[in-house]
């Protein structure tokens, strides 16, 4: 059994633990922000630019020339974008999962400081409910590994895809104007 002061204690980390993912949150959200105006920006200003350069075209040649030569830098934009917003993504949820797995650990140890408790002062006769608790617990224990393991490696491979589709658009841009 858990004294009160161990409640409050597991409690106060519960909500230290909520205050510093809300944390992360909201930094991964500014992170976002911030790319998001400084793409504002620049896009104005480039919009600026193309204007004034297609209202100086002097013929529909001229006027072709400056459609293809704005393809492939938009396109090259939008992967560098598309990769910050990624990074952003995958730097907040890789801190998020850093501070799920301690915290997960943590919870782990407890639990089994108290399954080792139970177990020491377990009346006589119930070593088969002990053994059948601490093996419970140890496949449990193993399943949560592996489900962690497995979702790291989806993301690696989710990001592997994400870097091949990103450097396939941008060289299908490039081809397409020479």
């Amino acid at each position: 059994m858990m004294t009160a002061e161990q409640i409050v204690t597991a409690h106060k980390a519960n909500i230290e633990t909520l205050f510093g993912l809300t944390g992360l949150a909201f930094e991964g959200v500014e992170k976002l922000i911030e790319l998001n105006t400084q793409v504002a920006k620049a896009a104005m200003t480039e919009a600026s630019q193309t204007i004034q350069a297609a209202l100086s075209v002097k013929d529909a040649q001229e006027l072709m020339a400056l459609q293809a030569g704005l393809l492939q830098p938009a396109a090259e934009k939008a992967a560098a974008y598309s990769r910050h917003v990624y990074e952003i993504a995958a730097s907040t949820g890789a801190e998020v999962n850093r501070v799920a797995e301690t915290t997960a650990a943590d919870a782990q140890a407890k639990f089994m400081s108290v399954v080792d408790t139970a177990v020491k002062n377990a009346p006589a006769g119930t070593e088969n409910a002990v053994a059948l608790v601490k093996s419970a617990v140890a496949a449990a224990s193993n399943a949560f590994e592996s489900v962690q393991k497995a979702g790291k490696q989806a993301a690696e491979v989710a990001e592997a895809n994400f870097q091949a589709l990103s450097t396939t658009a941008v060289r299908a841009t490039k081809s397409k104007k020479a």
